[in-house]
């Protein structure tokens, strides 16, 4: 999948959050949005994964040179991110089993092999109200790994993991296949790769032009 952004902006009342922004995304690359708190980056992933709407200019989406519309993009794309909700009345195995009712699994796992790939199996039954912090974000992020996406967006992915966690991270981000489009927000430099096209968002704001880091 590839994502074309061409002069991109948003804003909030009368400030602008961002202007300008126009970037190619291309499948099988992997892209990290960097910029401090507040800056604007979960804005322009929602902007970009089509779920928020810009101030100005457009977004255009495309699979195999065939242009894909706004309905339909939420079919090629699978998303991660600490602020994203959960059904808590759930347990762990009903929260993975409704999940990929839904979203078809990478590779067609089951749900228990996605409970093992997790390292969550201890707490099938467990309901996700009760879960910490951590788990639930290892949750989100492996419901994301494991979908037959084509485009996978992470903001702020290892927030709330410890370090056992993010090695996990860490291994479930370079298992995916090569032709996937990745996206990363974040401030922190553990989260992406290093090989990372990085993308400063700071560089869209008050006249900056340049955005390649």
């Amino acid at each position: 999948m590839n994502i074309s952004a061409n002069l991109l902006g948003k804003r909030f009342d009368r400030e602008w959050i961002f202007k300008d922004f126009s970037f190619n995304f291309i499948a099988g690359n992997t892209y990290a949005l960097t910029g401090p708190n507040g800056s604007g980056k979960s804005t322009l992933l929602r902007i970009l994964w089509g779920q928020m709407l810009p101030s100005a200019g457009t977004v255009k989406f495309e699979s195999d040179r065939i242009s894909i519309s706004e309905g339909d993009v939420y079919r090629h794309i699978s998303i991660a991110a600490p602020y994203m909700d959960l059904i808590d009345e759930f347990s762990l195995e009903e929260m993975v089993a409704f999940h990929f009712h839904y979203k078809a699994a990478r590779q067609n796992i089951t749900t228990l092999q996605a409970l093992d790939m997790m390292e969550l199996t201890h707490a099938r039954q467990k309901l996700i109200r009760d879960f910490s912090s951590g788990m639930r974000q290892r949750l989100k992020l492996a419901l994301a790994f494991f979908s037959n996406s084509s485009a996978l967006f992470l903001d702020e992915p290892t927030t709330n993991l410890d370090r056992q966690a993010i090695e996990w991270y860490w291994q479930n981000l370079q298992l995916l296949p090569a032709n996937v489009l990745i996206l990363i927000a974040s401030n922190q430099a553990d989260d992406y790769p290093t090989t990372s096209q990085k993308i400063n968002i700071l560089h869209y704001k008050r006249g900056y032009k340049t955005a390649i880091a």
